[in-house]
């Protein structure tokens, strides 16, 4: 038996921001907690949605205390942020940080046996759905606002939690790339790799099926004919990562994810790198790693990428088609091909424990060890 888990609604397209309102208003919500960082409300991102709450007269008061890896104490000082608030509802702005955020709150305060955080990794049996959300991404990349996962980094243990709860899902996702346009290029490509990340690694994780392979290759197509051009912050290129992460998030919240996934959470925790440039620089030498235990996906995966002539090519041929249509992706995006600025040595055997222990390592195609994680990390450097 397979389950899959969507948003009650969700609106896609320019404009779609100002649809908050009437969502708010139809399901009879009173104040909203708007969880959002504090550089999207410096730079004016946020209060495109803040100014569509003040339009219709609908209460809201911000909580900003949000870094790019969430912590559990920024989880719980949004829980005491919401309980003073008043509110009924969440509003989140944001990328996965703000989201993952939010997330943690609502069900906190719905399941308040969990208020320590940590109890909430892994497949926590929470018992009441999440305070609702609103959840409107500002980056083309995480799909939080439509997957059933969250993580919160756990600062005293260095290490990344990852949660899986269905409860959590937000009520509605708003995905408006007018929302998006203000990310720098930088950001525009990690956030974009790590949805192609979500699309590849969903299509060949142990749980992949009909359904979740047939919004992977789609999300793998969109993404691949629009990613440059976000980059180059074109209208088409925006409105198709929009859409091409969503889609992806749609297939990995409901088949998990694999070992590329649980070598970059370690890296947000302990160097605090981000997350889609973790992914990216990773993605291929597992994608090289894996290959073995994955039949004829990367042919599909390929020809997905927009590469010529997979008709003709031998098992290895399309297999390094695609990993190399990956790795030029990543480059022509300015994404570093290496970790050597990035890990120590020295860190090697911790990152792959931590690794080992993650929530999404069981998903991978191929079983691992230890120590073929540790061998990975080494000829990343």
């Amino acid at each position: 038996m397979n389950r899959f888990i969507l948003n009650e609604t969700s609106y896609h397209g320019k404009g779609a921001v100002a649809a908050v309102a009437n969502e708010a208003k139809g399901r009879g919500f009173k104040k909203a907690l708007v969880c959002s960082d504090p550089d999207l409300i410096k730079f004016g991102v946020t209060k495109k949605v803040t100014d569509v709450l003040d339009g219709a007269g609908l209460a809201y008061e911000l909580f900003s205390d949000i870094k790019p890896n969430p912590t559990i104490q920024n989880v719980q000082a949004g829980v005491e942020a919401f309980k003073k608030s008043g509110a009924d509802y969440l509003v989140a702005i944001g990328g996965g940080s703000s989201m993952d955020t939010a997330k943690a709150v609502g069900i906190i305060i719905n399941n308040p046996e969990f208020a320590d955080v940590r109890s909430l990794e892994g497949v926590a049996p929470t018992k009441k759905p999440s305070v609702p959300i609103i959840a409107i991404p500002t980056t083309a990349g995480t799909a939080a606002e439509v997957t059933i996962n969250y993580v919160i980094t756990d600062t005293e243990k260095d290490r990344k939690m990852v949660c899986v709860d269905p409860h959590d899902i937000p009520v509605v996702a708003v995905v408006d790339p007018d929302m998006m346009s203000t990310m720098p290029k930088s950001l525009t490509a990690a956030t974009g790799m790590d949805a192609l990340t979500h699309a590849i690694e969903g299509y060949i994780t142990k749980g992949a099926w009909t359904l979740s392979d047939m919004f992977h290759l789609k999300a793998i197509e969109i993404i691949s004919e629009s990613l440059r051009g976000a980059v180059e912050n074109t209208p088409e290129g925006r409105e198709g990562m929009a859409l091409g992460q969503y889609v992806a998030g749609m297939g990995f919240s409901n088949v998990g994810l694999g070992i590329v996934h649980s070598m970059a959470h370690p890296l947000g925790a302990l160097y605090d790198t981000p997350h889609g440039i973790a992914n990216a620089i990773i993605l291929p030498t597992v994608m090289e790693y894996n290959a073995p235990t994955t039949g004829e996906k990367y042919r599909d995966i390929a020809k997905a990428m927009g590469v010529k002539g997979i008709e003709n090519m031998s098992q290895e041929e399309y297999r390094k088609a695609a990993v190399d249509a990956v790795k030029q992706l990543s480059k022509d995006v300015g994404i570093p091909d290496n970790l050597k600025d990035i890990v120590k040595p020295e860190d090697i055997p911790f990152l792959a424990q931590s690794a080992y222990d993650d929530a999404c390592r069981p998903g991978n195609p191929r079983d691992t060890s230890v120590e073929e994680i540790t061998e990975l990390y080494k000829k990343l450097l």
